[in-house]
């Protein structure tokens, strides 16, 4: 028999609720709080019909009895003889009561009235102020409550998303992170702070008004008490119905805001390519589906609330009938009527309210699970229990019978790679697309594991070193340069915070960086703009190499670092380069020949395999594929002028 998959996901929801609830227990006494000025508010509500139903009493019995008073007189002796046993009974007095009792009684009834009056309504008024202060303070405390759950929840979401590996964001795209982080968090902070506590509010309400009205007239409350198990059976079946769509709702939007990222971030190509009508047109139909997906829940809660006021209208006729009729009989005065048909609506409260709490909670519910999908998800480069610090390195790196595969499955992107470089050389990667280049630099500083063999530095295997000491001594220029918003000098500083000013001018001036920024009227402090839009290619990368020299690696990685620059300043920059790879290891994935010929070890990578190895001059003479990537794919420097 196949498990039930839909069974199965609302048991990982309610799982994940119960995950997210946890993270509020966090606070304890502040978490009790909203609960606590919960229950001083509902007892001040409770209260307020039987205030009600003294004063209608009071009202009602000395209208009677200044009635009754001003007829007794007039009567003749034999009627009133012949009618007091009745009137006796509809007073509900003892029924051997004389006249001169029942005047008696009838004339302080008369004189008390306007006393309980002012009793009920000053009660009322008290009743009401506690309410109003206890339910300010309880809604200020869940809110408040809930914010801290939602701060803890995007803490750990993004100390999580920095941590996790390459691997994950290759298969995760930024959109689908970002709708987590912020929409999928305020869904489950929402449940928190009000459905989690209108849940309980309701069931307290619903306990306290069926247990007084039981015990104030048990025989009316079991005729309206037919609405709570048909209620209860419509909120199962919504509950059962709507999660799975809140989910698919979730997921759209998701892909809507994948697009609208991506869209934003490639904006220039889109314009360059003259695609803005088809991008619309992308957005257009991520935006129906989204669309259609809330019109479904839409469609279904517009039935269900109707239907939660119909089940409540038909009980409050219930009640019209029943205590009507117990009025005519005489057993139920007309204040205790009132006062069970306002505990009545404090019945039918809760009970509509559990329409609500089904729609934040299917919401909540769906989002946390994404949101633990997350929290959850596995690392595939981490430290282990036992990993100690990388020692300051000379620069012995080996791989020794290396594979890799992404993912860990499909083809392989590197196979049985074996090379080593000693401390202070200089490696040359060069094959052609999908040759792995890319992927062999990434290696070194554990972005990914190896599938099979290993990777050493100095003779530690990296998986047996914290990750934080072994990037620490690696500089890395990528071929996708990354800036940050911020100045200059905060994103040249970026891997050592506390470096001082003239380390990071020495930094950008080795990678001939220092005069143009000190061309702007703010030198180093000028800000970078978005992702450093306000800089050329070739400044955002000249920027990204005094980041990594700043660091003074003993381990370099450059990936086409200078791929973004003219020939004139990669001259320049390669002069620099130079200069500072002397006695440090360094890998170049390279475009220019002079990085090539001045290599101490030129690895020509075919489809993942090392082809051919040594330097420019054996390689000319014993490789045919290096002859052709030299003669075909290498570019030639530019001539520097004499200054």
């Amino acid at each position: 028999m196949k498990p039930n998959r839909s069974s199965s996901k609302k048991r990982g929801s309610s799982r994940s609720m119960r995950r997210a609830i946890k993270y509020l227990l966090r606070y304890r006494g502040e978490a009790l709080l909203p609960y606590i000025f919960l229950l001083i508010a509902t007892a001040a509500q409770l209260a307020v019909p039987r205030m009600v139903s003294n004063m209608i009493d009071a009202v009602t019995s000395g209208v009677i009895a200044k009635m009754f008073l001003a007829q007794l007189p007039g009567m003749p002796q034999s009627m009133l003889a012949a009618a007091l046993p009745r009137l006796l009974e509809f007073l509900q007095v003892p029924t051997d009561w004389n006249l001169d009792q029942l005047t008696g009684y009838l004339a302080q009834q008369q004189q008390n009235a306007p006393s309980l009056l002012w009793k009920s309504v000053g009660a009322i008024v008290i009743f009401a102020i506690l309410r109003g202060t206890f339910a300010f303070l309880q809604a200020f405390w869940a809110e408040r409550n809930s914010q801290h759950v939602a701060y803890d929840l995007r803490n750990d979401l993004y100390a999580k998303i920095q941590n996790l590996s390459f691997s994950y964001h290759d298969r995760n795209q930024t959109g689908q992170l970002m709708i987590r982080a912020t929409d999928d968090v305020e869904k489950v902070r929402l449940f928190i702070g009000q459905g989690l506590l209108q849940l309980v509010g309701a069931i307290v309400l619903l306990t306290g008004t069926l247990t007084i009205l039981f015990t104030t007239n048990a025989t009316l409350a079991l005729y309206t008490l037919w609405i709570l198990p048909v209620a209860l059976v419509i909120f199962i079946a919504f509950g059962a119905l709507s999660q799975p769509l809140f989910s698919k709702a979730q997921q759209k939007l998701s892909a809507l805001n994948t697009i609208l990222q991506e869209n934003l971030a490639g904006i220039k190509v889109v314009k360059a390519f003259a695609r803005e009508k088809s991008e619309q047109a992308k957005f257009n139909r991520a935006a129906d589906d989204l669309m259609n997906q809330r019109l479904v829940i839409a469609r279904m809660f517009t039935f269900l609330f109707p239907m939660v006021f119909l089940i409540a209208n038909l009980g409050q006729a219930t009640t019209l009938y029943f205590g009507g009729k117990q009025i005519i009989a005489g057993t139920l005065t007309l204040g205790e009527w009132q006062e069970f048909s306002l505990y009545l609506v404090y019945l039918f409260l809760p009970v509509a309210q559990f329409g609500m709490i089904i729609t934040q909670f299917g919401q909540a519910a769906a989002s946390a699970t994404r949101v633990f999908e997350i929290l959850d998800a596995k690392n595939d480069v981490t430290d282990k229990p036992d990993a100690i610090v990388l020692p300051p390195i000379r620069g012995h790196v080996k791989f020794d019978h290396v594979t890799f595969r992404y993912f860990s499955s499909g083809a392989p992107v590197l196979q049985d790679i074996t090379f080593e470089t000693h401390p202070g050389e200089t490696v040359a990667l060069l094959g052609s697309t999908g040759s792995g280049k890319t992927t062999i630099i990434n290696l070194i500083p554990r972005f990914y594991d190896p599938t099979e063999g290993r990777i050493t530095i100095d003779g530690y295997d990296l998986r047996d070193v914290t990750l934080d000491s072994l990037r620490a001594q690696i500089g890395v220029v990528l071929q996708e340069t990354t800036l940050f918003s911020g100045t200059i000098r905060e994103n040249i500083s970026f891997g050592k915070p506390d470096a001082s000013l003239d380390d990071i001018i020495a930094a950008a001036k080795a990678a001939a960086a220092h005069e143009f920024i000190m061309a702007f009227p703010d030198g180093y402090d000028t800000r970078v703009g978005e992702r450093g839009a306000t800089l050329s290619g070739g400044q955002r990368q000249r920027i990204a190499i005094a980041r990594a020299l700043l660091l003074n690696p003993n381990v370099l990685i450059l990936d086409e670092a200078t791929s973004s620059v003219d020939l004139t300043t990669e001259a320049q920059i390669q002069s620099a380069l130079n200069r500072l790879m002397e006695n440090r290891t360094s890998f170049v994935i390279a475009q220019r020949i002079s990085t090539v010929m001045n290599a101490d070890q030129i690895l020509v990578l075919d489809k993942g395999r090392i082809a051919a190895r040594g330097t420019h001059t054996e390689l000319m003479e014993n490789s045919p594929i290096y002859a052709e990537i030299y003669h075909s794919q290498l570019v030639e420097d530019a001539p520097v002028t004499a200054q």
